[in-house]
């Protein structure tokens, strides 16, 4: 059986503005998916698929990818996705669920799921890896959005992304030399990113906006000080706040909190990121946020 690994990631800048085309600084978690796959020589053209959440099974799919009809699972709706996916896979590749082969694939996320890390961007970046296949070009016609979660995941490492005019990026090693003040908080809710693009889009944006969110970013790659990291992740926020006019996160929970509290992707849910103070742990306790990361934790 082989093995196939992708990680999860972070968004820390421009987030909505990624999708015209601002420049995105991710980074890799050191938690991700895993992907195992066993092919056998036989004529039943079945795939057996088994997805597992931090070891514990979660969903089971046997599929005949002659006909493409589910014969068994337990989870209707996301046997339904897979078999969309699978289906793309198909299209796509010279020579995945042709004929005369059954599949055994297993998955297993090793983050909690609404950790909202990437559990499909590392699936998409998986099945393209073993099928040979473009995983941008899987994403989009199987889920949309910028791409830069398929870059983290395929480029394994921290990248800088952009998907205009083309899906572009560049590696790079982000560990800013102030990484062990900087902490990650979990807002106990996942946040559908999908749901956030759309509102997004419904608003007019101009070059001169998608470029001051690359200019951030451009800024701080280039910060040595967290004094001016914290300036740059709250102007961050507040242009964010007045362009989808939607309150910051530091604003809804955290508005007594003495330093910076930056949203990562999607706002609403997921990760947050904000840096240690006196009694920080205790503080972001007491408001009911217990899941709290330092960098090098969760960055891989």
């Amino acid at each position: 059986m082989g093995e196939i690994f992708s990680p999860g990631k972070l968004m820390l800048t421009s987030e909505y503005f990624a999708v015209d085309g601002a420049l995105v600084l991710a980074v890799p978690t050191k938690l991700g998916q895993e992907f195992f796959f066993n092919e056998i020589e036989d004529a039943q053209s079945i795939i057996i698929w088994e997805a597992f959440h931090q070891n514990q099974p979660w969903l089971k799919v046997i599929i005949n990818y002659t006909s493409w009809q589910i014969i068994e699972t337990n989870i209707s709706a996301s046997a339904e996705f897979i078999l969309k996916v699978l289906k793309n896979v198909q299209a796509l590749s010279e020579f995945k669920f042709k004929s005369n082969q059954s599949y055994h694939l297993k998955t297993n996320l090793q983050f909690p799921p609404d950790y909202g890390l990437g559990s499909s961007s590392t699936l998409m970046n998986n099945l393209a890896e073993w099928a040979n296949i473009d995983p941008f070009h899987l994403n989009a016609i199987s889920l949309g959005g910028s791409g830069y979660d398929i870059a983290v995941a395929q480029a394994k490492s921290a990248v800088l992304y952009k998907n205009k005019p083309t899906n572009n990026y560049k590696t790079l090693k982000f560990d800013p030399i102030f990484s062990d003040q900087l902490i990650f908080i979990h807002l106990n809710q996942k946040q559908d990113s999908r749901e956030g693009i759309n509102l997004y889009k419904t608003k007019l944006k101009s070059e001169n906006l998608i470029n001051e969110f690359s200019d951030i970013t451009t800024k701080v790659l280039n910060c040595s000080e967290l004094n001016i990291f914290s300036e740059l992740m709250s102007l961050h926020e507040r242009k964010i706040s007045d362009f989808i006019e939607i309150p910051t996160v530091k604003s809804l929970y955290f508005n007594d909190c003495p330093v910076f509290v930056k949203s990562l992707g999607a706002w609403g849910g997921d990760f947050v990121m904000s840096s240690k103070f006196p009694g920080y742990k205790d503080y972001f306790w007491g408001k009911g946020f217990t899941t709290i990361f330092d960098w090098k934790e969760l960055i891989g």
